[in-house]
């Protein structure tokens, strides 16, 4: 295990782009590969949550939002509280509404875009990937999970208005890079819902990665529209568990090997750099 984990902030200020999906699907792709994952839901829609199998989320004691609170109060949280474990061998932190109030209190709060890192960096150590599930906006919220992330991953719909948006979250991702977190780098543009029985999805793919290749890495893997994959939120399982042999459960597979190998990539330019 490494020394830390790697924390991935999956973000669209778009909703409907297919995060919560990525986040469930590539945490439990990891997982599938012998890596320690906890998934964290930093969405007051509880959209993790509910595609986790817990379809109550406001009924649960202790959410981000609680963890989120204790920080901003310098009250110091066990390890293992707010942890749920799902059966696919991935943990999870939930959310629920209480975490709108929360962003509202954030704006007063000292230290403001920092308090989610606050709150994961203790379980860095016991894991090897944290994962999480940014809100479809750019608020205090969205800065928050990108001052704590290591890498931000962009799913973009394959459509014309989920391109032109992404080109405003790039915006953002540079400004926090600049004045709050310098590390942060963006882990690939993913694409989501494509339809390749169409031009219309084609074009845009390609003049997704026409636009955007030279500059960010447009992963390889392209998630397929499928009314499958749309089935297993509200049935508290991966994709794994619910078409095993599907296109979507292979598209998830490719793209947890892609994330692995850059991984290995990565370590392994850095053990050059050092010698």
């Amino acid at each position: 295990m490494a020394d830390k984990a790697a924390v991935i902030a999956v973000c669209n200020q778009k909703g409907g782009v297919g995060k919560t999906t990525t986040v469930e699907n590539l945490g439990i792709g990891l997982a599938l590969e012998g890596k320690k994952v906890l998934l964290l839901d930093a969405d007051p829609q509880g959209s993790l949550t509910i595609a986790l199998g817990e379809q109550r989320p406001d009924d649960l004691n202790m959410t981000i939002s609680d963890l989120m609170a204790g920080a901003m109060e310098s009250q110091p949280v066990s390890n293992d509280e707010g942890i749920l474990h799902h059966e696919e061998g991935v943990d999870f932190i939930p959310a629920d509404i209480s975490l709108s109030g929360l962003e509202v209190s954030l704006v007063n709060a000292m230290n403001r875009e920092k308090i989610l890192r606050q709150v994961i960096e203790p379980y860095r150590k016991d894991y090897d990937y944290i994962l999480i599930d940014g809100m479809p906006s750019l608020g205090m919220l969205t800065i928050n999970t990108l001052a704590a992330a290591d890498s931000v991953l962009i799913p973009v719909q394959s459509q014309f208005l989920s391109a032109k948006g992404l080109e405003m979250l790039l915006q953002t991702v540079s400004k926090v890079k600049r004045q709050i977190n310098p590390k942060l780098r963006i882990q690939g543009v993913l694409l989501t819902m494509v339809d390749q029985r169409t031009n219309y999805s084609r074009e845009i793919s390609g003049l997704i990665r026409e636009a955007y290749g030279g500059k960010i890495k447009v992963f390889d893997t392209e998630i397929p529209r499928s009314v499958r994959a749309a089935e297993i939120s509200a049935e508290g399982r991966s994709i794994f568990r619910h078409d095993t042999k599907g296109k979507v459960a292979e598209a998830y597979r490719a793209l947890t090997k892609e994330v692995l190998d850059a991984a290995q990539l990565r370590k392994q330019r850095q053990k050059e750099d050092c010698l």
